[in-house]
């Protein structure tokens, strides 16, 4: 891509470039720095309608404080791009997301104007008070979170603590409407009360100087009007029953894409002692005409033309993700089956859930980026009777680990976990893979932990599910491709705990779970045939309960080779190599997993070959035992 010759972004290489400007010239700058981001993200994709939208917030912020002195903590790096090319990584933006290039989101180890890790929602608050304190509120420390992020329970727990701790927190809502979804819940209507508040008040005002320039008005009249336009936005807002109530002064709303004005307001609010909060009304997408009026799609569209706002579709993009057979799958089982509802926390796209809410929209809850608060509402709809699927990322259910010990398996509730985006999930990197789920899940009493190796075993382990979930299930898959064009096949129940042997073999057992199982299948495809006729290949299925009919089977094998997409450590090898121990097994065997480190971002087929897990390592691996 060539570059455009910005005048005015050019010469900005630290905040401290930004301070430099008067701030007239800040209008330009947030044009500029709009216009890059776009051009950046057509090429090289990413987060782009969050980011865009915070673009006058972002630079207003870095003029106003001394930052990195001063600290900005951002919930959720998606708002955060313009952050990153503003402070000396514009140069190495065209290297985001990317193998070795910049994080997806702001990490303190790549800049000091970085404050802290913000790759999972609503942490902000927590993070930024605990800073403020510590660094004895010599500082400033600002806040920006996100109006889908103040539905995730951490934000108020901070936001409780900030009202009773000493502190001079800086705390700004960045105001859409939207996550990636858009937004729900109370919180949301008080914004939204909020907004139309202001509304009311800009309304009460016009007709209040209509009626005084036809001479229609008296004082009385003027101070009725008045009396009744702040009543009535008291009732509409409600902000004094929340945010002032808990004695955080609050501010606003304003127009988040009037940077100039927003210098003035922060100027003003900065300096002041203790907690307060700037409520900012934005737009997803703000000055990108496709990505204003397609919030959800233009959160990460993938490559796009910037004249045309057209999304250019690879060829991977035609094929069925395992959220499309998900989706479809459900809808088809809640047809059939009146008990089963659906549940996600802000991720009905996403989970492809979005097919079932618009099918049945009164039997599918989006409770917001609130996952311990899915998982346990799931479990009071399953205490009376309904048979919930509740679908959230792998990596974001891992807040609700206490919720699903103690609100789901301790009652051996039927809640049906599907845990998308489980493994490695590429550029979005270490705050987003699925790393963890079965070595924190297998250790629960009563739980059922299945993996489906494509979409066709994914449609038939829901249905088992449906059949007999007379306990807490989990049913954990892959991001992207399902591995299978006709994944549409009868729906067929599947024995719980019964793997199936793929390939026979005569010494060597491979035991996979979940879609390693399909790059299995192609290593096994370049060996020698007779060095494949050594091998023996089982889909073990499912992690919990074990197939111990296959596993007394190879017991007489020589070597056995497990391989997961996940810690090695705890997962589903050592599960297998703790039942081998225990029926005294003398072969070897050989753990292939995730070693002892978080994986950074890149492509999933570069990150599964950094790993070890992609076909060609397990070729290399089977190849060791034939060496003399």
């Amino acid at each position: 891509m060539v570059r455009k010759d910005y005048p005015l972004l050019r010469t900005i290489n630290s905040s401290s470039d930004i301070r430099r400007l008067d701030k007239a010239q800040l209008p330009q700058l947030c044009k500029e720095l709009r216009d890059d981001i776009v051009c950046e993200c057509s090429e090289n994709p990413g987060h782009l309608a969050s980011s865009l939208g915070a673009v006058e917030l972002t630079v207003a912020l870095h003029y106003v404080l001394d930052t990195p002195t001063d600290k900005i903590v951002w919930d959720v790096g998606h708002q955060a791009y313009g952050h990153k090319i503003l402070t000396g990584r514009r140069d190495l933006f065209y290297t985001n997301r990317k193998l070795n290039g910049l994080h997806p989101f702001p990490t303190p180890s790549e800049s000091d104007d970085d404050s802290f890790v913000c790759g999972h929602a609503s942490n902000s608050i927590s993070a930024a008070l605990g800073i403020d304190i510590g660094m004895d509120l010599q500082h400033h420390v600002a806040v920006v979170i996100g109006d889908g992020a103040m539905s995730g329970g951490l934000a108020f727990e901070g936001m409780n603590n900030v009202a009773g701790t000493d502190n001079n927190l800086l705390i700004i809502i960045n105001d859409n409407d939207m996550s990636i979804d858009k937004s729900v819940g109370g919180l949301r209507r008080l914004l939204v009360s909020l907004n139309t508040g202001k509304s009311y008040n800009r309304f009460r005002d016009r007709v209040s100087r209509w009626l005084r320039r036809h001479g229609k008005l008296n004082v009385s009249r003027r101070g009725r009007i008045i009396r009744m336009g702040n009543a009535l936005k008291g009732l509409l807002s409600g902000q004094q029953n929340l945010f002032g109530g808990m004695n955080i002064r609050y501010f606003g709303p304003f127009d988040g894409h009037d940077v100039e004005s927003l210098v003035d307001i922060l100027s003003r609010v900065k300096d002041m002692k203790g907690p307060k909060l700037v409520h900012l009304h934005t737009i997803k997408g703000k000055g990108y005409e496709p990505a204003e009026h397609g919030g959800s799609v233009w959160h990460a569209p993938g490559c796009y033309d910037v004249e045309s706002g057209k999304r250019l579709m690879s060829s991977n993009n035609n094929k069925a993700r395992f959220q499309d057979v998900f989706g479809e799958t459900l809808v088809e089982l809640a047809e059939h089956n009146p008990r089963i509802v659906g549940i996600t926390a802000a991720m009905l796209s996403g989970t492809g859930m979005l097919r079932m809410y618009d099918a049945m929209p009164d039997r599918v809850y989006d409770v917001g980026i609130a996952e311990g608060h899915a998982v346990t509402f799931s479990a009071g709809l399953a205490k009376e009777g309904k048979l919930p699927f509740c679908a959230i990322y792998s990596a974001f259910s891992q807040r609700a680990y206490d919720n699903i010990i103690h609100d789901v398996s301790i009652l051996h509730l039927p809640v049906v976990l599907c845990m998308d985006r489980a493994g490695i999930v590429g550029e979005d990197g270490a705050t987003h893979h699925g790393m963890f789920d079965l070595v924190a899940l297998r250790c629960i009493p009563g739980m059922t932990i299945a993996a489906p190796m494509d979409g066709r075993e994914l449609r038939k382990m829901m249905f088992t599910a449906q059949q007999h979930a007379n306990g807490p299930w989990v049913i954990r898959y892959s991001r992207g491709y399902c591995g299978c064009e006709d994944w549409r096949c009868a729906l067929e129940e599947i024995k719980v705990g019964k793997g199936r042997c793929l390939k026979e073999g005569e010494d060597i057992a491979v035991l996979s779970v979940g879609p390693t199982g399909l790059d299995v299948s192609t290593a096994l495809s370049m060996l020698s045939e007779g060095e494949s006729r050594r091998v023996a290949h089982f889909d073990m299925r499912f992690v919990k309960p074990l197939d111990t009919a296959i596993l007394t089977k190879v017991l007489g094998f020589r070597h056995i080779v497990t391989i997961e997409d996940g810690c090695r450590a705890g997962g589903f090898g050592s599960a297998v190599t703790e039942w081998l121990t225990d029926n005294k097994y003398h072969g070897t065997i050989t753990r292939m997993g995730i070693d002892d480190h978080f994986v950074q971002h890149g492509t999933v087929s570069q990150l599964k070959e950094i790993t070890g897990l992609d076909a060609n390592s397990i070729y290399h691996q089977l190849k060791q035992f034939f060496t003399p």
